[in-house]
């Protein structure tokens, strides 16, 4: 513990990542060596990607006092209402295969998600409705709303370019690029602890040991390094390997030719997300008020704080990032279905709860939430290796949620 409090580094964060440690090893064992591969580890970095990306967003909701129960139902509906977009309305104005129809998705799939979390904001803000009923509602109607858009009909292809925000083999941009990234990612990493500790420093604040400063710079840049490696084990089919060389008018080797998936597309779109809310709520005001309204609401308030208006941004916000993993979830199916989303809510509050988001407000992390998500996607994950039955999943994913808040009322108790 002494050296935990000389680092710094939350005694919760430690604990989840036991946790994932020893989920890992249990089902790498369980399935007899088929967990801890390269194969499996991408594929369970794509699919925690959305949930990720959603999670960030329930981390500021949760933190409020509220709660968002449509999620899913939203990602369902922005979801089928992305394969109209692009099955009927793009092909008319610009046709198909267009370099433009891939963005121009994005941002139409977070207007969508943004305008559906306004309103529910505003029912929330402005007419006091509890969040619990609105965002149930919410969960009933949206997904009837999704089946209606095509009444139940299942949209598919998605466009050759968007395709690539799923992952998959379009979706990886290699070796080379993954340790471009890696290395830059270092880099951001040694600047901003350095920079961090320089305004401490101007600000008269305790500073960690140069010893210890140096050991965390050592362990972030080893943990790029390592997921950097394991991503770029992971070597595309032979096949689609062999067309790839002969289209360049080479020869294809006699034992073959060892290319990279790389980073996928999605994962960097979470980290991305995640980058960016951790700014938001630690640097900007709007982050601020947010923890102030879910600390004490009468307080913030008082102090002048536009509590209604900051809590429907924050919805709104929810609904931008649910947009968003709507197109990550329809990009990877390469199809539009009205089931898209089914349960998700269940996963993306479950991430956030266990990644340290009290239910009572005011206290989250985002990289808490990413974390949980990645806890909650790695459960999933290992029970389908494993064959388990869907009902039995989802017993073992609500017991983990009951097991986590109550380990969360535990640790705030003993805290206090």
């Amino acid at each position: 513990m002494e050296l935990l409090r000389k680092l710094e580094i939350d005694a919760r964060l430690i604990g989840m990542l036991s946790a994932l440690a020893v989920i890992w090893l249990g089902f790498h064992i369980l399935s007899q060596g088929a967990f801890l591969t390269p194969r499996n580890l991408w594929n369970l970095s794509v699919q925690t990607s959305a949930i990720a990306v959603m999670a960030c967003g329930m981390v500021l909701v949760i933190v409020t006092r509220n709660i968002d129960l449509s999620v899913g139902s939203v990602l369902g509906f922005v979801g089928m209402a992305i394969g109209v977009f692009q099955a009927r309305w793009l092909p008319e104005l610009w046709g198909l295969e267009n370099p433009l129809t891939a963005p121009t998705t994005l941002v139409f799939a977070m207007l969508c998600g943004g305008i559906i979390g306004l309103f529910h904001g505003v029912l929330i803000a402005y007419l006091a409705i509890p969040s619990f009923i609105v965002t149930l509602g919410g969960l009933l109607v949206w997904r009837g709303a999704a089946w209606w858009v095509t009444t139940g009909q299942t949209v598919a292809p998605m466009d050759g370019r968007f395709r690539a925000i799923g992952g998959g083999i379009e979706g990886a941009i290699g070796s080379t690029a993954s340790w471009v990234i890696a290395a830059s990612a270092i880099l951001a990493i040694v600047m901003s602890m350095l920079a961090r500790r320089r305004r401490r420093a101007e600000f008269g604040f305790s500073l960690r040991p140069a010893w210890a400063e140096a050991l965390v710079i050592i362990l972030a840049a080893a943990s790029v390094v390592a997921v950097t490696l394991v991503v770029n084990a992971y070597p595309l089919p032979p096949g689609i390997a062999r067309r790839l060389i002969e289209a360049q008018g080479l020869a294809w080797p006699q034992g073959g030719v060892h290319i990279a998936h790389g980073f996928a597309v999605p994962v960097l779109i979470a980290v991305l997300v995640g980058v960016v809310m951790t700014f938001v709520t630690k640097r900007l005001r709007f982050g601020r008020y947010v923890f102030s309204i879910g600390g004490n609401p009468d307080a913030a308030s008082l102090s002048g704080i536009k509590t209604r208006a900051v809590t429907m941004q924050v919805f709104g916000l929810m609904g931008m990032l649910t947009g968003l993993a709507a197109c990550i979830t329809t990009a990877r199916l390469n199809a539009a279905t009205n089931s898209a989303g089914t349960l998700d809510e269940l996963y993306v509050i479950a991430a956030a709860v266990i990644g340290g988001t009290s239910l009572a407000g005011g206290v989250g992390t985002i990289v808490g939430a990413m974390l949980g998500a990645l806890i909650m996607q790695s459960l999933q994950s290992g029970m389908v290796l494993l064959g388990l039955d869907t009902p039995l999943q989802n017993i073992v994913v609500g017991i983990v949620l009951v097991a986590a808040i109550w380990l969360d009322g535990l640790y705030r108790r003993r805290i206090r």
